[in-house]
C-alpha cells in the first residue's frame, strides 16, 4: 500500500488564513491526508456548516483527502444520526473518524453509507472490537484505521502496545495511520499540549526520526503530524524522506575517501543469511573488489550504529560494507561512519534481504 503523509487542522483553535497557508504549503510538497478534528465545536450548527464547508473545499481542492475527527457528542449537539451522514457528505468530508466505538454492528452498516465516506476506526485498543465490527460483514473496502494522539506527557502508547494493536488492523489489510509531533507547533484539540504523538518514545525525537521509524514498521501506511503548525523546515524535511526503506542519517569520520563516499552512495540490503552482530551488505565487496581501500589509523573498537568498511587486509572480504549491532573490536575493519543516535532504534527493522540506504547527516 503506498505510503502517505498528512498534516492536522483545528478550526476551532486556529485562523483562517493562517490554516490556508498552512494548507497550501503542504500541499506543494506532496502531503495528502488531513485530519481535522470536530471534538472541540461548540457552535450553532448553520456556522459550523459554513466553517468546515470552506475549509473543507478548499482543501480538497489541493488535493488532501479529508478525515473528520467525531465523537457521540458532536452528534448529539448538531443533531445528526448516525443512520444518516449526509450532514458530512454535505460539508465535503472524505470520511469520518470514530473516536469512539460502538456496537460493532452500527460501524459494519456506516461502511456501506449511500454517500460512499470513508469510516475510520480507533486503532489504539489492544481488544477485538475490528474483528467484532468485520464479523458483521462491513465494507472494508470503506474502513481505515487511525491510532490515537496524547496531547499530555508520559500517556502516549509503549512500543509494544501499539505493534499489538497495529497488527490487528494490517492483518486485514486496512489502510493504517497514526501521529507524530513537531517541535514547536502549539495547536492541538486542548488546552494541555506537550506534543501530539501516537508513541510516547516519539515526544522528544525529531520529526524526521519519528516518521521514519512508523514507516520501517510496516504497520502504518499514513503519517500524520498530530499539531500545528510545523514549521517550514520540517514540512519539508519529512516529504523528502524515504517512505520505501530505512534512510540512515549518518556522521561521517574524517577524512572521508571517494571509495568510502561511492560506497555509502550505494543501494544497499542485508544477505539473507543474517548474523546477530552485524548487519552485511554483500555486493558492494563484488563492484568495488579492484579499489584499494588500506587500513586507516581509526580506532578499530566499534559500537552499535558504526558503519564499518573491510580494508585490505581482510582478503575476499576487502570493501564489505557492515553496520555494527553488537560491540567489538577488529583491526581488518575501517570506521567510516556513525549512525545518528536518534536512528540507531531504525536497526532492528533491517530483516534477512531488508533494502536501507545511507544520507550523510548536514
Amino acid at each position: 500500500m503506498k505510503k502517505e503523509i498528512g498534516i492536522s487542522i483545528y478550526p476551532d483553535h486556529s485562523d483562517q488564513k493562517a490554516d490556508h497557508n498552512y494548507l497550501e504549503k503542504a500541499a506543494k510538497l506532496g502531503f495528502t491526508r488531513l485530519f481535522i478534528s470536530m471534538l472541540e465545536v461548540t457552535d450553532t450548527k448553520e456556522n459550523v456548516t459554513r466553517k468546515f464547508k470552506e475549509l473543507i473545499t478548499f482543501s480538497r481542492n489541493l488535493g488532501f483527502e479529508v478525515i473528520l475527527d467525531v465523537a457521540p457528542a458532536i452528534f448529539d449537539d448538531l443533531e445528526i444520526s448516525y443512520d444518516d451522514l449526509s450532514f458530512f457528505a454535505e460539508i465535503g468530508a472524505n470520511g469520518i473518524r470514530l473516536d469512539v466505538g460502538f456496537d460493532g454492528f452500527k460501524e459494519a452498516m456506516m461502511t456501506y453509507n449511500e454517500y460512499g465516506l470513508t469510516i475510520e476506526l480507533n486503532m489504539s485498543h489492544d481488544i477485538a472490537y475490528l474483528d467484532n465490527i468485520l464479523s458483521y460483514q462491513a465494507n472494508t473496502s470503506a474502513l481505515y484505521g487511525c491510532h490515537n494522539f496524547y496531547p499530555q506527557a508520559r500517556t502516549g502508547l509503549p512500543y509494544d502496545f501499539f505493534e499489538r494493536c497495529s497488527k490487528r488492523f494490517k492483518q486485514h489489510g486496512l489502510k493504517t495511520a497514526a501521529f507524530v509531533t513537531c517541535a514547536h507547533g502549539n495547536l492541538g484539540p486542548w488546552d494541555i499540549n506537550d506534543g501530539l504523538p501516537t508513541l510516547e518514545e516519539h515526544r522528544t525525537l525529531s520529526l524526521t526520526t519519528q516518521v521514519k521509524q512508523l514507516f520501517a514498521t510496516n504497520l502504518i501506511d499514513v503519517v500524520i503530524i498530530g499539531n500545528g503548525y510545523a514549521s517550514d523546515q520540517e514540512l519539508a524535511e519529512m516529504a523528502a524522506l524515504n517512505r520505501t526503506q530505512v534512510e540512515f542519517s549518518y556522521q561521517t569520520i574524517d577524512p572521508q575517501t571517494p571509495l568510502e563516499e561511492a560506497i555509502l552512495s550505494e543501494q544497499h540490503y542485508r544477505r539473507g543469511d543474517i548474523t546477530e552482530e552485524v548487519i552485511r551488505s554483500t555486493q558492494v565487496r563484488v563492484k568495488y573488489a579492484k579499489e584499494e581501500n588500506p587500513a586507516t589509523s581509526n580506532p578499530a573498537t566499534f559500537e552499535r550504529g558504526d558503519i564499518v568498511l573491510c580494508n585490505d587486509t581482510f582478503g575476499k572480504y576487502k570493501n564489505e560494507l557492515q553496520v555494527v549491532l553488537v560491540p567489538h573490536e577488529d583491526s581488518r575493519k575501517n570506521l567510516i561512519g556513525k549512525i545518528d543516535p536518534e536512528e540507531i532504534r531504525l536497526l532492528k527493522y533491517i530483516h534477512h534481504w531488508s533494502k536501507f540506504r545511507f544520507t550523510k547527516k548536514a
